[in-house]
């Protein structure tokens, strides 16, 4: 396998020296910057996450900063979801669409104050579409990338880790939801959530000198809740159908094709730029969508390319994300399959890199 070349555009992070220090075995490239992938191996990493609590380098979750009288609207001009009764405190999953309605990115944005946001991206240049939006409609607001470098705590005994560097307040935090903590005398966010559905936090580290002390002093406390350095995980994310921007989806595909229709409050989200495009697609209806899919045999290889999907001799769709799980005794997958094949127990085939594959849409993910 070739060598990945470090340079200063691949930046490292806060956290880069905790990380090479805990071993880590690959990377991916992700928002310009080295995003952790495997520590132990896919699968000890997986049951280590879903039994313990892991500390994620996630710095890769870039904030596009809005700030100004105009914030807000901006950022209603960049999702279909209504953000209206949105509140200081709160955190929304918003798909970030086009003037055709094609997915941009799949960020989670927070609101600081009526005037000030953070979106945090997913792996795409949205600084410079947001930048271009609000230039182009001469709004009044800022939009800049803060130092700021998320550090995700994740797993079943995530809240407990957390206590002991920020006391018990943190239990209080409902999901999706976040509130300041001090450490150090720095105040950062704290988010209950994190792209597992393990149950965890991410802590919004402005400054980076202060990463090492972070990272050192929440694995000195969790030695006895057995915490480990980790990273989001193949396996884990499809079980529980967490999407990868790039890889499950493009700007090529609409929110409703993705299944983030409920994400989009088209009709009364006004001001969005794809608004007009997504109540075409509303009305008419997708002609295809992502769903989970079990692929028969043993574990299949790296999905690092499209799978198509068969059925009676005719392409119907393609595999995007798959891996073998330990807990389910399958091989989990998520594919785009075209209407006319993704009911639940619809037979079909894939054609994976060693050979045809029975395959079966399933009628929800696994977790």
């Amino acid at each position: 396998m070739a060598l990945l070349s470090p340079s200063r555009r691949l930046r490292r992070t806060p956290f880069s020296d905790g990380v090479e220090a805990a071993g880590v075995k690959a990377y991916t490239v992700y928002n310009h910057m080295l995003l952790p992938t495997v520590f132990e191996s896919v699968a000890a990493d997986y049951r280590h996450l879903k039994d313990h609590v892991q500390v994620w380098d996630v710095s890769v979750e870039r904030q596009v900063e809005l700030r100004g009288p105009d914030a807000g609207r901006l950022m209603q001009m960049l999702t279909p979801r209504d953000l209206r009764r949105m509140l200081p405190g709160q955190c929304y999953y918003v798909p970030i669409v086009d003037e055709t309605g094609g997915m941009l990115n799949d960020p989670v944005c927070l609101k600081l104050a009526e005037d000030r946001w953070w979106i945090s991206i997913a792996d795409s240049d949205l600084l410079y579409w947001v930048k271009g939006i609000a230039n182009g409609y001469r709004l009044d607001v800022l939009v800049d990338e803060p130092d700021i470098s998320p550090l995700a705590v994740q797993g079943p005994k995530a809240e407990d880790l957390l206590v002991r560097v920020f006391g018990e307040r943190i239990r209080d935090i409902r999901f999706f939801r976040f509130d300041w903590f001090d450490f150090e005398g720095r105040e950062m966010a704290i988010a209950r959530s994190g792209y597992s559905k393990q149950g965890g936090f991410e802590i919004y580290v402005e400054g980076g000198d202060i990463g090492m002390p972070l990272w050192n002093s929440l694995f000195a406390v969790g030695e006895d809740l057995n915490v480990r350095a980790g990273c989001p995980n193949l396996i884990e994310r499809i079980e529980g159908g967490l999407l990868s921007y790039g890889n499950d989806m493009t700007d090529d595909n609409t929110p409703h094709e993705c299944g983030l229709g409920r994400f989009c409050d088209t009709q009364t989200a006004i001001g969005c730029i794809g608004r007009d495009a997504l109540l075409r697609v509303a009305k008419e209806g997708p002609v295809q969508q992502l769903q989970p899919i079990e692929i028969a045999g043993p574990p299949v290889p790296p999905c690092d390319r499209y799978w198509q999907l068969w059925a009676s001799g005719k392409k119907v769709g393609k595999v995007t994300s798959a891996a073998w799980s330990p807990d389910f005794d399958v091989n989990v997958a998520i594919g785009m399959v075209r209407m006319t094949h993704w009911d639940p127990g619809t037979d079909l085939e894939v054609e994976t890199p060693d050979g045809m594959r029975p395959a079966l849409v399933r009628e929800q993910f696994w977790i």
